[in-house]
């Protein structure tokens, strides 16, 4: 079996699980989205860095989160509440809602972006540290079909927080594992700095 054809496979794989939601209808999940606006604004921009960017973020990423949420793989006391009475309809329509929108770019600390452009384009070979575009993308738009999120204008300290929370295991909702082995390899300086360079982006 070739590695074309391996890849081929996968990616089929991959787009059949991603797939396995109904697609969300945004008008329906404007109204939906009504109970989110308090933390994520009608536009999905959050102006408490600690809420996340809803805007533009891939609805199929969004919906494995709520559905994560309510079953309380991915711990959160806000979330979970939030989502307990969400049908996987109802996350698919505020999902289609909030990934139409667009997200603003973040404020960013111009004396990290350097070193956050680094890792994110190169990684850190030394320590093992892949490049988070392999996954995320050049402009940070990330990659549905994967579920991988878009990055892109996303809070600095947002960021930070769940790169952090990978890194000491309290957030285990990756697959395989792949953040949270990415992120104890990471310094609390690198943290920060590749969070600012993903803010930065559009």
């Amino acid at each position: 079996m070739n590695f074309k054809y391996l890849m081929a496979v996968f990616s089929l794989i991959l787009g059949v699980n991603a797939t396995a939601t109904a697609a969300g209808n945004a008008a329906d999940g404007e109204a939906k989205s009504a109970m989110c606006a308090a933390c994520h604004m009608a536009d999905g921009n959050s102006i408490v860095d600690q809420f996340p960017k809803l805007a533009g973020q891939h609805e199929q990423y969004m919906v494995k989160q709520l559905i994560e949420f309510k079953t309380m793989q991915r711990k959160d006391d806000t979330m979970i509440g939030m989502s307990a009475a969400l049908s996987e309809q109802d996350m698919a329509d505020i999902s289609a809602y909030y990934a139409a929108k667009v997200a603003n770019v973040g404020t960013v600390d111009e004396s990290k972006v350097a070193l956050g452009k680094d890792l994110y384009r190169g990684g850190n070979m030394n320590t093992g540290v892949p490049a988070c575009m392999g996954c995320h993308g050049p402009t940070g738009a990330g990659n549905p079909t994967a579920r991988y999120p878009s990055l892109g204008g996303q809070h600095v300290a947002y960021t930070v927080k769940q790169l952090n929370a990978f890194r000491d295991g309290t957030r285990a909702n990756d697959a395989g594992s792949m953040m949270r082995n990415l992120a104890a390899r990471m310094t609390t300086a690198e943290i920060e700095a590749v969070a600012n360079y993903i803010a930065s982006l559009k």
